[in-house]
């Protein structure tokens, strides 16, 4: 595992994931053009869930480039990533249960999603946030939940509009494991810190 770990801090490794994450990052804004078109200024910062969740991420991988950790960044990439991977591959497979079928870009959204939980993960050894920057995301991630359900502002999937107070709940104490896998990866896993390599 830790041969792994230091070929995700290679440099040549750090620039492909940044590139994937970059280009990711653009279409998942692209992707939620439609719904930002209607959304209330007040509320465009938390609409655009996964990309944002990616643009984090991609803000960490730059810092690792240069040799810097940027601790509140890294807390809100590994929660929002993981938080946001999982809930995409949740509701399309919903979506697949409920109609019978999923279109292509379904299972599409699956698979990268699926790859934002575990990347944040991955990297998890190399994260250097405390609970202080861990409390910071943690008031970020439930404060985008109260937007989401209590606002109206979550992603659109017309297919669940029925259950979206389920969603809401699930959402919610998925924001909660979220907190605790970065808790347990990066700050209780103390002796498994590394350092992004020469």
């Amino acid at each position: 595992m830790k041969m792994i770990h230091y070929l995700l801090g290679n440099k040549p490794m750090l620039l492909l994931v940044f590139v994937i994450n970059f280009f990711g990052t653009l279409y998942g804004y692209f992707w939620y053009k439609d719904q930002l078109a209607v959304t209330p200024p007040q509320f465009l910062l938390f609409v655009p869930d996964s990309p944002t969740a990616s643009l984090f991420f991609t803000i960490v991988i730059v810092a690792f480039l240069f040799r810097k950790n940027l601790p509140t960044i890294e807390a809100l990439a590994i929660v929002t990533l993981f938080k946001y991977g999982i809930w995409a591959v949740i509701m399309n497979l919903l979506v697949l249960m409920i109609n019978g079928h999923l279109v292509w870009q379904g299972y599409m959204l699956i698979a990268s999603h699926f790859a934002m939980a575990v990347q944040g993960i991955l990297y998890a050894p190399y994260y250097r946030f405390k609970l202080k920057h861990l409390l910071i995301a943690a008031v970020w991630t439930l404060h985008n939940d109260v937007i989401d359900y209590v606002f109206g502002m979550m992603p659109r999937y017309g297919t669940l509009n029925d259950y979206m107070s389920q969603i809401g709940y699930f959402t919610f104490w998925l924001s909660m494991l979220s907190l605790f896998i970065a808790y347990i990866f990066v700050i209780h896993k103390k002796s498994t810190k590394l350092s992004i390599p020469e």
